[in-house]
């Protein structure tokens, strides 16, 4: 079965409306992966963001990223910058069947922890203020004692994905991810985001206020990522059952537990 934008728009909107109409808002937050330089795809998301006036955090690779990105993010008003590891290289066995990681169990830890250190340096020197200290490991992995060190080298926040990892204060989650990365990576399609959305909107019915964490990774977006992101943008962002807190707030740097 195939689901048409019609039929998310209105499942989206009937969500929201419940949240609504209980004096409730369901909070969102949108997090990019992998940005090194401008491009088009790049100047695509900062226009989404600022029509709609929501922030975007930009995982950025340390290792590899520009002057050139940092003056194009110097007066965004939505742009945020988030530590993408050091230079997103694998380190795990795959032949031992490890899935990918650079913060993973094959590391030494005290050469890793200075990789990070690193990275948290250039993006401080780079980005200024636009940079939120906190980490995104690639492939949302991360060795647990290498989670337990971030705060010592100035990253107190963390981002992964989904039942990833133990939680800790400031971490923030991604959850719904638009691309299908098997074989073709494409947008996951209509039927599956509208049931990802279903799944995250009617746990925070009785739930929390975790903010329901959007992913998108802008370098490989297809036609159909954008379209969805248009229409996703222009309901979730202006709706009265919705609200898209200052990515600073929600990772805690403004002093407070963001989650009450």
């Amino acid at each position: 079965m195939t689901t048409d934008p019609q039929r998310f728009r209105q499942e989206l909107t009937d969500h929201l409306d419940w949240f609504a109409e209980r004096g409730r808002k369901v909070r969102f937050w949108w997090r990019d992966d992998d940005a090194i330089e401008p491009t088009p795809a790049l100047e695509r998301m900062l226009s989404l963001a600022n029509t709609h006036t929501v922030d975007l955090a930009f995982a950025v690779i340390p290792k590899m990223a520009t002057k050139a990105l940092a003056e194009r993010f110097a007066d965004e008003p939505h742009a945020l910058v988030l530590q993408h590891g050091w230079q997103h290289k694998n380190f795990q066995r795959k032949d031992l069947g490890e899935k990918a990681a650079e913060l993973g169990s094959r590391r030494d830890p005290d050469q890793l922890m200075a990789e990070l250190k690193a990275g948290h340096d250039r993006h401080l020197e780079l980005f200024g203020d636009k940079f939120v200290k906190a980490m995104v490991p690639p492939w949302n992995r991360i060795d647990p004692e290498i989670s337990r060190r971030l705060p010592g080298i100035g990253l107190s926040g963390l981002s992964t994905f989904t039942w990833h990892n133990f939680p800790r204060a400031h971490q923030l989650q991604s959850h719904i991810d638009i691309l299908k990365w098997k074989k073709q990576v494409r947008f996951i399609g209509w039927e599956s985001a509208r049931l990802r959305f279903d799944l995250q909107l009617t746990r925070r019915r009785n739930t929390g206020t975790e903010p329901v964490g959007l992913l998108t990774h802008h370098l490989v977006h297809d036609d159909g990522c954008f379209e969805f992101l248009e229409i996703f943008l222009e309901i979730a962002a202006h709706h009265e059952g919705a609200e898209w807190p200052d990515v600073k707030s929600l990772f805690g740097e403004n002093g407070s537990w963001p989650f009450g």
